[in-house]
């Protein structure tokens, strides 16, 4: 179970804690408390503004929290594991928070365990395994290494008849990934080209609903260089033991 520290002060109030923090920074007073409780509105907090923050829930003590390291509005900001051990809501608007501050201009550094969020949230990624950084690129960047081959996906309106052979035939430098009564997944090391399919499927009395390209997720991605990535620093330990 994880054990969430703050830096805040429980007999305070949350308003008291922003003042106080904001203090701290050297803005003036009237500055404060207006920035005080700017923030309190902001993160759905103005409430429960005037409540000591031992009785804050874990998910607005997280809110709260951020909301003291931001209201000097600092051009960087580090945050660890902010969605970490938080109720599904709290974590919602805590990953709310984090993209709108991006995006009005503060560069966040984001620690965190749950690859959605990294994959949702970051611009730029790196792996650590092992207390060692084996891997930095932006996301779209990790997506297009990790995926050696291209993935179609063709969902089709009703039963699909056996066109196997056909397929295969027609199509003979592709390889078939899936195929079901409703789905055919195709790959293929050169960028594939919807039409000649459409037309295969259209000649062949087949409606397909959808074609979508398939890219890998960040944790398939992470999985694949990670495991590399381990053997070549176990290979290096042992290359420099001898």
């Amino acid at each position: 179970m994880s054990h969430f520290e703050s830096n805040l002060y429980e007999e305070m109030s949350g308003y008291d804690n922003l003042v106080f923090c904001a203090s701290l920074y050297g803005m003036e007073k009237g500055k404060r408390e207006s920035r005080a409780r700017e923030l309190l509105e902001q993160f759905n907090l103005a409430d429960t503004g005037d409540r000591p923050f031992k009785a804050y829930s874990k998910g607005m003590k997280r809110k709260l929290t951020i909301a003291a390291g931001i209201i000097h509005e600092p051009e960087i900001l580090f945050l660890d594991e902010p969605t970490t051990g938080i109720d599904v809501e709290s974590a919602r608007q805590i990953r709310k928070l984090i993209k709108d501050l991006n995006e009005k201009g503060t560069t966040i550094f984001l620690t965190t365990h749950y690859i959605e969020d990294a994959e949702r949230l970051c611009h730029r990624i790196g792996f650590i395994v092992g207390g060692k950084v084996i891997k930095v690129s932006k996301v779209t960047d990790l997506m297009i290494e990790s995926q050696k081959e291209n993935i179609v996906e063709f969902s089709i309106d009703g039963d699909l008849p056996d066109l196997k052979d056909a397929f295969i035939h027609n199509f003979p430098n592709i390889t078939i990934k899936e195929i079901s009564n409703h789905c055919v997944r195709v790959g293929s090391n050169e960028k594939v080209d919807l039409m000649p399919f459409m037309k295969f499927f259209d000649v062949n009395g087949i409606t397909i609903s959808e074609a979508k390209i398939i890219r890998p997720s960040l944790e398939e991605v992470f999985v694949k260089v990670t495991g590399i990535e381990i053997e070549k620093l176990k290979k290096e330990k042992e290359g420099r033991k001898k």
